[in-house]
């Protein structure tokens, strides 16, 4: 991985680091349904307005059914899933599972793509998802059945993570960026529409902190996260691309600091320096400015 492409993963990672944030902020009063379909629309509709700004409107008659698909396993299932469990569990512990994801991609490559499954990779997975738990630790998850339900809803977004990001690289290898952000977030909304609609008397909770957070979580996390993801889906391949969602609570940490004055211990600094490490590992990073790529993107 080139360091431009490195530098946009951990740029990926500080957005949706955030939506954690957001998400256990407006959840609890919007809903999931609700709160996630806002997201998708808001979203889709503020990068359609930039298509249309800089004429290059998308065209999704060819693939309309495929982005249905793309919408429903990499946006709707896995936000609605990740919304319902912050209502029980915390955003730290939500981005803590979220760390799984690389680790589905991998299996999800093997499969389909048929790449193979070195033990090298699935070590420095490993490496990655012990630093998360050393970052912010698992003692105070407790083991009641809703807490463990949350759990699992969480690990699942991760699995529609894996395919979609494997799905993604199999049937819109030739789709612009802006293209494939847009159709994701728009078939999402309309996927989402027949659950979200009975449950617009929510707005009513509305306030501004609640309404700030709906915005960030459209426009920074989903709108701009997405171009940058769909970008590096095609520069580095899925495999490398979703091992962002190692660095997402590195930063959740970094945001701490400098928002909420949080201090920094001894488990917080293993686990970003085993965090930084796998990272790496999994994207084979070279960082001197003029590195190239050791691997094709189809041989990650």
């Amino acid at each position: 991985m080139a360091l431009k492409d490195f530098l946009l993963l951990n740029i990926l990672g500080a957005l949706w680091g955030g939506s954690f944030l957001f998400m256990r902020v407006a959840a609890p009063v919007l809903g999931p349904f609700l709160l996630i379909d806002l997201r998708v629309l808001i979203a889709g509709f503020a990068l359609l307005i930039y298509a249309y700004a800089i004429r290059k409107m998308p065209d999704f008659r060819q693939k309309w059914k495929q982005y249905l698909l793309l919408g429903a396993v990499n946006a709707a299932i896995p936000f609605t899933m990740i919304a319902t469990a912050e209502l029980h569990v915390t955003a730290s512990v939500s981005s803590i599972l979220n760390a799984t994801t690389p680790l589905f991609a991998l299996l999800a490559a093997a499969i389909w793509l048929k790449e193979r499954l070195r033990p090298g990779k699935v070590l420095s997975m490993f490496i990655g998802i012990a630093g998360v738990a050393i970052l912010a630790g698992w003692g105070h998850l407790g083991h009641s059945p809703i807490v463990l339900l949350s759990i699992l809803f969480s690990l699942l977004a991760s699995v529609c993570y894996g395919i979609g990001g494997v799905y993604t690289k199999l049937h819109f290898a030739s789709e612009a960026p802006l293209t494939l952000a847009i159709g994701q977030q728009l078939a999402a909304g309309l996927v989402l529409l027949p659950f979200s609609v009975p449950t617009v008397g929510r707005l009513q909770g509305m306030t501004l902190s609640i309404a700030v957070s709906v915005f960030c979580l459209a426009v920074l996390s989903t709108s701009v996260g997405y171009l940058i993801y769909f970008y590096l889906i095609k520069s580095v391949g899925p495999t490398k691309t979703l091992s962002v969602t190692l660095l997402v609570p590195l930063y959740g940490v970094i945001w701490g600091m400098l928002l909420l004055s949080e201090r920094l211990s001894v488990g917080t600094v293993a686990g970003l320096v085993l965090i930084l490490s796998s990272t790496i590992m999994i994207t084979e990073t070279k960082l001197g400015a003029g590195s190239k790529r050791t691997v094709s993107q189809n041989q990650e």
